[in-house]
C-alpha cells in the first residue's frame, strides 16, 4: 500500500481574524491538510504560479483546494477565479468562495466565473467549525481529486 498524499489548502484572505479562526477550526476539526495563506489576490496568483517568494514547491505546494475571499486588496476574488479558470493546468482546481457577502450579484458572478461552491462566513465560531467539518468531509476526503498535470 502506497503513501497517501496529503493535499494542501490555499486560503486567500486579507482579514487576520478570519485566518486565526480558520486555523483554529482546522485544528479542532482535526483537518490534517496543511493550510497555506496569502493576503490578497495578487499573492494568490503568484502562489499558484509558483513565482517569487512562492517558488519553492516544498514550502508552497500546489494546493488541491482554494478557500477564496472575494473582497481583497490588489486583485479581488473574482479576478482570481477568472485567472485560475484561464490556466490550462489549474482550471480544474476546486475553488470554494468563503466570503461575508450574501448579495445575489456576487453569488451569481462567482458561479458564472467558475467557482465550485459559494459559502457565507458564519458569524459564530461554532458555525465555522461545522462548516469546515463538512468541507473537509466532502472536498478533502470524499471528492475525487482532479489531475493538475499538463
Amino acid at each position: 500500500m502506497g503513501l497517501v498524499k496529503i493535499h494542501s489548502v490555499l486560503m486567500a484572505e486579507d482579514d487576520d481574524n478570519d485566518v486565526f479562526f480558520m486555523e483554529r477550526a482546522f485544528k479542532q476539526a482535526q483537518v490534517i491538510n496543511p493550510l497555506h495563506r496569502v493576503k490578497d489576490g495578487e499573492d494568490a496568483i503568484s502562489y499558484l504560479k509558483g513565482e517569487g517568494v512562492f517558488a519553492d514547491r516544498e514550502q508552497h505546494p500546489l494546493p488541491y483546494l482554494i478557500l477564496l475571499d472575494l473582497k481583497m486588496p490588489r486583485k479581488n476574488g473574482f479576478e482570481v477565479i477568472q485567472w485560475v479558470r484561464e490556466q490550462p493546468v489549474l482550471k480544474r482546481l476546486p475553488i470554494v468562495v468563503l466570503t461575508s457577502s450574501k448579495e445575489d450579484p456576487d453569488v451569481n458572478r462567482a458561479y458564472e466565473l467558475g467557482a465550485n461552491t459559494y459559502l457565507v462566513k458564519p458569524v459564530k465560531f461554532e458555525g465555522l467549525l461545522e462548516m469546515l467539518k463538512t468541507l473537509n468531509m466532502y472536498w478533502l476526503m470524499l471528492a475525487e481529486k482532479p489531475s493538475l498535470e499538463h
